[in-house]
């Protein structure tokens, strides 16, 4: 006798599925903000005590997160988050100089009224962060700020591409927080605001690689 499937909502839902893809999030989102210092390793056991998982969700969300450059994997096995060359920090700025002030020129022309106000309350949380030397949450509400308006280009390929490279610099944007101690908020998102509002695409891309490099050159340098 066939019987009918059932609906999505009424299959078994896998726990182990479940388990990894909660941990999968709440990793890629320390990594990306900068929560975890560079350099610092992680093993499966102690993954799967903190966050009262068993092993094979831990696995799998650190394959997903090592895949994604998020997580570093050595020949010997240890797993860490990512901790960069000059090289490298500078390769991955100019990826970021690259794909950023395009994908600000796309969202322009999306750029209404609204948006540009919530650009502006998420830029007054950034300056807070700095006033109360919050690393986090500067890290945090800087890339809301860029994330907030490239999803206005409607370019997702190109979206993901740049939180790739958002993961991998999380740690190092952290370390570079503290190197700089800053006590105001850099300019350049102001500059980005006045952009917008003129509609000026050349100033608008000439702040968003402003911004996005000139942190990382003091690591670079």
């Amino acid at each position: 006798m066939l019987t009918a499937p059932l609906p999505f909502s009424a299959r078994p839902v896998d726990p182990n599925a479940a388990a990894h893809e909660r941990l999968y999030r709440v990793l890629r989102s320390q990594v990306m903000h900068g929560e975890l210092p560079p350099g610092q390793a992680l093993t499966l056991r102690g993954l799967a005590r903190s966050f009262g998982v068993s092993m094979t969700p831990a696995r799998e969300a650190v394959r997903r997160l090592v895949a994604e450059g998020a997580l570093s994997l050595s020949s010997s096995g240890r797993v860490a988050t990512p901790e960069l060359t000059p090289e490298r920090i500078e390769e991955l700025a100019s990826i970021r100089a690259l794909l950023e002030p395009e994908l600000a020129a796309r969202a322009l022309p999306r750029a209404h009224f609204a948006l540009i106000d919530r650009l502006a309350a998420i830029n007054a949380a950034n300056s807070e962060a700095v006033t109360r030397q919050d690393a986090v949450s500067y890290i945090r509400t800087n890339l809301e700020f860029h994330r907030t308006l490239y999803l206005r280009a409607q370019a997702p390929a190109m979206l993901a591409l740049t939180e790739t490279v958002w993961l991998q610099l999380g740690p190092t944007m952290r370390a570079l927080y503290g190197r700089l101690r800053r006590n105001e908020a850099p300019p350049y998102h102001r500059l980005i605001l006045a952009a917008l509002k003129a509609g000026d695409e050349p100033g608008l891309r000439l702040a968003i690689r402003t911004d996005v490099t000139q942190g990382l050159r003091h690591l670079a340098g």
